[in-house]
């Protein structure tokens, strides 16, 4: 039985406690304040994000960081644009000893940095060695009603790993090590770009060829940028890559894929916004990634128009058009 703390209560963050929590852990689900913290000890469950999901009785609910204090893992699930906010707020109660789960798949909007990156900024060097990510095609709300599925924890040191790992898996979750945390940050995080373009080719009914190459060409370009900063191609390849895109690319549950349908259908970005419940990273991906590419010369035409379509006011039909025009290459 391990101490752990999960830092976030979005539906991955709920989920993750939970699934911890069935394991036999002693877990603390730490809230934004004691108002929701107080709404969730007394519900007994996520009412906003996961109706009808009831907490194990080991899953205690709390505001107060001081509950950092003895924990051996603490998960990080916030979204990306708040995680280096939440670190400074916690890191002087984080156990010098404890290991860090990042369970974000973002990117920083103004560095193109990944999470692990922003963490070693804000935390103490003795938990550097104890980072871990967490990733794969992992949609919350399969997985807290127990069907089966499978994530990858990445790290450097492969004990904290192996301890995250064993931590975590169960009967209906199994989960897989990695040492390339570059390749499975990135690969999480970039799909969701993709995931924005594809849910464009549902909502205009383009059928399975167009979606078929559109995620094909998406993995070309996540693969590029991967391997310009360092990301092995076999991590890409596997389920916090490929298996994370089509999960993102194809379910009704994605996010992502929704904000394209809602583009399809000519609603401005704004209004996307303001009727979702959830964030949609791939929103803020979109921007981080066109400053890494851009920094670093690696060609994303499918980004780059998705950042036009968000960003830039330019009509879907006239984005599809131009991304058809361009001059035809090898493969």
């Amino acid at each position: 039985m391990a101490k752990i703390s999960v830092i976030g209560t979005t539906s991955w963050g709920t989920t993750l406690a939970i699934i911890a929590a069935e394991r036999s852990n002693k877990v603390t689900l730490l809230a934004r304040t004691k108002k929701d913290s107080d709404s969730l000890t007394s519900h007994r469950q996520n009412e906003r994000f996961l109706p009808g999901h009831k907490f194990p009785e080991n899953l205690k609910i709390s505001s107060s960081a001081l509950d950092l204090n003895d924990a051996e893992i603490v998960i990080l699930a916030v979204p990306s644009a708040t995680l280096r906010g939440n670190l400074q707020l916690i890191k002087q109660y984080l156990p010098t000893d404890c290991i860090l789960v990042s369970a974000v798949k973002g990117l920083e909007i103004d560095s193109g940095k990944r999470m692990s990156q922003l963490i070693q900024e804000e935390c103490p060097s003795e938990l550097h060695t104890n980072i871990t990510v967490l990733s794969g095609p992992n949609l919350a709300l399969e997985i807290i009603e127990g069907k089966p599925t499978s994530t990858v924890v990445a790290s450097s040191n492969m004990t904290a790993a192996s301890k995250v790992q064993n931590t975590l898996t169960g009967n209906m979750f199994r989960v897989y090590t990695n040492n390339d945390i570059t390749g499975v940050e990135l690969g999480g995080a970039l799909k969701n770009i993709i995931a924005i373009g594809a849910g464009i080719c549902d909502g205009l009914g383009y059928g399975d060829n167009t979606k078929a190459a559109f995620i094909t060409r998406g993995l070309a370009e996540i693969s590029r940028l991967g391997l310009a900063v360092g990301a092995q191609p076999i991590t890409l390849s596997g389920l916090a890559g490929i298996g994370d895109l089509i999960a993102t690319c194809s379910s009704k549950l994605s996010r992502n894929r929704h904000v394209g349908q809602e583009l399809a259908k000519g609603k401005t970005l704004n209004e996307i916004r303001a009727s979702m419940e959830n964030v949609a990273e791939g929103i803020n991906t979109t921007q981080a990634a066109m400053y890494l590419a851009n920094r670093l010369k690696v060609e994303m035409p499918i980004t780059s128009f998705t950042y036009k379509i968000l960003f830039e006011k330019m009509s879907v039909k006239q984005a599809i058009s131009e991304l058809m025009d361009r001059a035809v290459s090898p493969e």
